[in-house]
């Protein structure tokens, strides 16, 4: 078997559908679980063996597999032949390079979406990796990491009321994909909210940090936009194409999911209009300020040039100087030059140039 981690460029050789882990390692280990369901009953089992796994697969209640972890292989190969998986899905589930598509297989429906996290440990957002498998019992979810993206969805499923025991898989696959999209609204409100600091401090005080700051902002934007554009034409894909595998009654909500990505990426796009237009305004704010600076130490050579002028002109070692026995000549020189002084003043600031 191919090596269970690796680069892109390590999968260029290897025949098509050869299992290999592409990509960071965000998981040290890997978490199974399986939510088992109907309006009545609920079974719940953590980490399974193959042998349960297969018997998940053929169970007609509603089947969740959530896999937290892509760099087990031999798990991925064990769900693809439980599950009938294509070789080709089980390849792209590992590479987590994928761009988010939608591919229907007939019997089962293949996504690839991209989530935007807050990660502690980088302290900064990143993009991760969601797969999900709708199947015409089962939903199969792959996450890169242990983020309880979909804690609250299980915690949904385990009420006996709630929506997700009376509906079929479409739904639950429906609401994992608005989890999907409602988690870029963290992101845009924290950058919302850096972009109105920024813009005050751009227009009172801009510092190095201001533009370093402007730059993190931007990268955030382009990793929303990277990761939003995609996604938007596959819930696009999903309202529109009519997969038979999502019933007429959740093609509603598939709308309202649908709806929601068009405002994340409107939201984008305003907001990486004003880093564009904040860069600009950084730029001129420092111009101006080196103009001010320059216009001050201006004004300061112009008044010290007469001055230098007086002081040179009595500063010659020649013998013969009227002015130079005249026991008055040294206040007089000081006030000829604080006359000169203050009246270069007096002329700047009538003409507002101080």
């Amino acid at each position: 078997m191919a090596p269970a981690s690796g680069r892109l460029a390590d999968t260029t050789a290897l025949p098509p559908g050869t299992l290999v882990h592409v990509g960071r390692l965000r998981a040290e280990t890997t978490r199974v679980a399986i939510l088992d369901y109907d309006a009545e009953h609920l079974r719940e089992v953590n980490d399974p063996d193959q042998a349960q796994i297969v018997e998940f697969a053929g169970h007609p209640s509603v089947t969740w597999v959530r896999v937290e972890g892509l760099h087990d292989i031999d798990l991925v190969a064990c769900l693809g032949q439980a599950f009938g998986l294509h070789p080709l899905v089980q390849e792209d589930i590992v590479n987590t390079s994928q761009r988010p598509k939608v591919e229907d297989y007939g019997e089962y429906l293949y996504l690839v979406l991209r989530a935007v996290l807050w990660d502690e440990d980088d302290q900064d957002w990143r993009s991760e990796q969601i797969s999900l498998i709708l199947g015409p019992h089962y939903v199969l979810s792959f996450q890169e990491s242990h983020h309880p993206l979909f804690e609250p969805i299980a915690q949904r499923i385990r009420n006996l009321k709630s929506r997700h025991r009376r509906s079929g898989p479409d739904y639950l696959a429906y609401s994992l994909i608005d989890a999907v999209v409602d988690c870029y609204f963290p992101a845009l409100e924290v950058m919302g909210d850096r972009c109105e600091g920024l813009e005050d401090e751009l227009l009172t005080r801009p510092t190095p940090e201001s533009l370093k700051e402007l730059h993190r902002l931007r990268g955030l934007g382009l990793l929303l936009r990277k990761s939003g554009w995609p996604l938007r034409e596959v819930v696009g894909a999903l309202e529109r194409r009519g997969f038979e595998l999502f019933q007429d009654s959740t093609r509603i909500y598939l709308r309202d999911a649908y709806d929601h990505v068009v405002q994340v990426m409107d939201a984008v796009d305003n907001y990486r209009e004003m880093l564009a237009g904040m860069l600009d305004l950084y730029l001129s704010s420092i111009s101006n300020r080196l103009n001010e600076v320059m216009k001050v130490l201006t004004i300061i050579a112009t008044i010290f040039m007469p001055l230098s002028f007086l002081a040179g002109v009595y500063g010659m070692n020649f013998e013969f100087m009227p002015e130079l026995k005249w026991p008055w000549g040294y206040p007089a020189a000081l006030l000829l030059m604080a006359c000169v002084a203050g009246g270069m003043l007096f002329y700047f600031h009538r003409k507002k140039w101080l």
